[in-house]
């Protein structure tokens, strides 16, 4: 038992450290494209032969992800369902433009199932001879479900990570819109320079905003392209928005006064869900204040009491 634990420490460590890796590069790429950014001026970062052009993983990876994803996916009227459900979650996430990316996501998800008991497996050979059959079987699975959701946690966290973003950004945007329809701007051009002017402080809102603008001018109803940006971010506040839109639109009202009025509704809103988050930290604390403070500040504080009267008894 304590070699398997050993060993399942040692894949958790190194597991650890490919992920942390991974975090920096990702973040040392996303500083560079950003001052890139800056120094050009939002021009194009990336030529086109270096986005056509794929390492040999990457093209491993997502052919071996593809058929496992083929494999993998669920079947029948329910699946189908499943895999609806599953889209959908890539538009909120932003990302389900990528070719197959439902495919590539179950895929994935098996890969991960397959590779994690596996590297454990190796470990344990590479470093011990004598492993329990009953030990092994039971971290195998263990490494299983852990491989099993991991996909679907960065997926949620990636969701979360977008909506957020967008929350912050929505009500200085729908300010924007305020200043450019008082400006004499219609409504479609007033979407499209706000989505232009935040392209540099919040790229996932400049991205859905543009497009809606695209689909607009691919001929879309306003009604329907207004529902889609609704549909793909998956915020009831953006849903909102489009509605109050629609309603705009249809009966004939004034734009600038309706988008002033769910700017202040939707701040407003943003300062409950920061109220409610520092209402609910007190009873959050507690747990860690319970296991972690308290045990360190009673060693502190009755340590040297405790000492004191050991050494009083054992001179007696």
């Amino acid at each position: 038992m304590v070699n398997i634990l050993i060993v399942f420490l040692i894949f958790v460590a190194a597991l650890l450290i490919v992920f942390g890796i991974g975090s920096l590069l990702w973040y040392l790429k996303e500083r560079s494209d950003l001052v890139k950014k800056i120094e050009y001026r939002g021009g194009p970062i990336i030529s086109e032969e270096q986005v056509t052009t794929s390492g040999w993983f990457k093209d491993t990876y997502l052919r071996v992800a593809d058929f496992l994803g083929n494999m993998a996916k669920p079947k029948g009227k329910k699946g189908e369902e499943d895999i609806s459900r599953m889209r959908k979650k890539f538009f909120h996430a932003g990302i389900a433009r990528v070719k197959n990316i439902v495919m590539l996501f179950y895929g994935t998800k098996l890969l991960l199932v397959i590779l994690f008991p596996t590297m454990l497996v190796l470990f344990g050979f590479a470093f011990f001879k004598k492993i329990t059959p009953i030990n092994l079987i039971f971290f195998l699975v263990l490494l299983a479900c852990i491989g099993f959701y991991i996909p679907d946690i960065w997926l949620r966290i990636k969701i979360g990570n977008r909506q957020d973003m967008i929350l912050r950004g929505f009500p200085d945007a729908m300010d924007l819109m305020v200043i450019c329809a008082e400006a004499g701007m219609g409504l479609d051009s007033a979407m499209a320079r706000v989505g232009e002017e935040m392209k540099m402080t919040n790229p996932p809102l400049s991205e859905e905003l543009r497009l809606m603008t695209l689909e607009l001018r691919a001929g879309k109803l306003r009604s329907d392209a207004l529902r889609n940006l609704g549909l793909r971010t998956g915020l009831e506040d953006v849903e909102s928005f489009a509605t109050l839109l629609i309603q705009t639109d249809r009966f004939g009202t004034s734009i600038a006064q309706a988008l002033r009025v769910q700017a202040d509704t939707m701040r407003t809103r943003r300062y409950q869900r920061v109220e409610e988050l520092a209402a609910k930290l007190p009873v959050k604390l507690i747990f860690p204040t319970i296991l972690f403070i308290f045990p360190a500040l009673f060693l502190v504080l009755m340590g040297p009491a405790l000492i004191q009267a050991y050494r009083m008894w054992i001179s007696r």
